[in-house]
């Protein structure tokens, strides 16, 4: 299985996703897990998978290449400013907001395919490098399955195949259709739909994303199937609001990006600010909007009843949802969304735009159309006004969110596997 992240050392919903199916997998004792990533920090968890980073990869980059390719050779990379999903403190700490020379030095003094496991400048020559140690990886130990999630691994997964001359599933977490309002980046689509192409079936996180790739990415229907994703139930105790007069807290958490709706939760809040004051709007996480976000609720006159809290991970995310009393993702084009699983588990009611892949799993909660911030500012309106709803919702919530784990993900994602091996 390859994957480009995994906890604690996440920029999304990937990560997580990455842990919940393989702690899932590893639950059944006739599958033995590899998961390789770019970067390995040793700081990971994980039960009963073996996890490795490429950058862990005892081989010196003219040896893989030669065993990988059958004869050594040079690589030359044009440099570009492309850098997808990079907030502005991240660009600053990529690289580019140095200098020339002090770049260019840091790359002759590099270790040969040294890996971040990031999302900067670099990022396609990674990709790249990523899947020859794929290729490196298949040719050393043998297995029956590859897994790669994301476009991102989908080059490695398909590096393993052509090494392994195995089974290909490409499990598509979301598209850059839904990553870039529809203004695709022709480089990652080809990518995008090499690996589905290549792959023996492709696994997406809902029907909402099973529809988008099959509709843009024209990949035979009988071979894309949707599992649908879980939530870990974690350790730390969820406590609800307290329901007596002081402030109520509104939020959102997610990366602050068009994909996300976050301009719309701004327009929520002003319109719900002016119909009751003893709430406060919390907007948590990172993203190339957050500055247009923050002039938004400049302009709006709402800064005294807007927080920003920057991106959470872990913990944070549990204590910011101990202190909300409902949760918000209005998201534009959500593939499937599983913070409002995480804040119906710990007991916070939630509110949803019909074009999110969880919508498609979960009854109590309010779900509405992104665009519809009249119908958003009503809801939070209601289920802060009338605490028989809040207490309703919550209970029911807290119910149905028990039986969508990543247990059940696994069982779907392994049965798969056994079609593809019966074949």
């Amino acid at each position: 299985m390859f994957g480009w992240e995994f906890p604690p050392n996440i920029s999304g919903g990937l990560g997580t996703a990455c842990q919940g199916i393989t702690k899932g997998l590893s639950s059944f004792n006739d599958i033995g897990l590899t998961f390789v990533m770019p970067r390995r920090y040793g700081n990971e968890t994980s039960e009963n998978v073996r996890l490795i980073g490429a950058n862990e990869v005892e081989a010196i980059r003219n040896k893989i290449r030669q065993e990988a390719y059958g004869t050594p050779f040079e690589c030359y990379s044009v440099e570009s400013a492309m850098i997808p999903y990079v907030d502005p403190d991240c660009f600053y700490l990529s690289g580019w907001s140095q200098t020339e020379k002090e770049v260019r030095q840091q790359k002759e003094n590099a270790p040969p395919f040294e890996f971040t496991g990031k999302y900067g400048t670099g990022l396609m020559e990674e990709i790249h490098n990523f899947s020859v140690v794929a290729g490196y990886l298949a040719g050393k130990e043998n297995y029956d399955i590859i897994h790669a999630h994301d476009w991102l691994t989908f080059p490695a997964g398909m590096a393993a195949k052509k090494i392994l001359h195995k089974p290909l599933v490409v499990h598509v977490h979301a598209t850059d259709f839904d990553r870039s309002g529809g203004k695709v980046n022709p480089r990652v689509y080809h990518m995008e739909k090499a690996g589905m192409d290549e792959a023996d079936a492709v696994v997406t996180v809902s029907d909402h994303t099973r529809e988008m790739v099959i509709r843009n990415y024209q990949i035979d229907p009988a071979k894309v199937y949707t599992v649908h994703n879980g939530v870990e139930p974690v350790g730390y105790p969820a406590a609800p609001s307290s329901s007596g007069g002081g402030e109520r807290i509104v939020t959102f958490l997610g990366r602050i990006t068009l994909q996300k709706g976050p301009l719309y939760f701004v327009e929520v809040a002003q319109k719900v600010l002016a119909r009751m004051k003893n709430v406060r709007f919390v907007m948590a996480g990172s993203g190339d909007m957050l500055e247009t976000c923050v002039a938004a609720v400049a302009r709006a006159g709402i800064a005294d009843r807007f927080s920003f809290a920057g991106f959470l991970k872990g913990a944070e995310v549990w204590q910011m949802f101990r202190q909300s009393d409902v949760y918000v993702m209005p998201s534009v084009s959500e593939p499937f969304g599983i913070s409002p699983l995480e804040a119906m588990f710990c007991k916070v009611p939630v509110i949803i735009s019909k074009q999110s892949g969880v919508s498609e799993v979960v009854r109590h909660a309010v779900k509405v159309d992104f665009w519809d911030i009249d119908a958003m500012a009503d809801a939070i309106y209601s289920i802060i006004g009338r605490p028989g709803l809040k207490k309703m919702m919550v209970g029911s919530g807290v119910h149905e969110v028990k039986k969508i784990n990543w247990s059940n993900t696994a069982f779907k994602i392994k049965t798969l596997y056994e079609k593809i091996l019966s074949h």
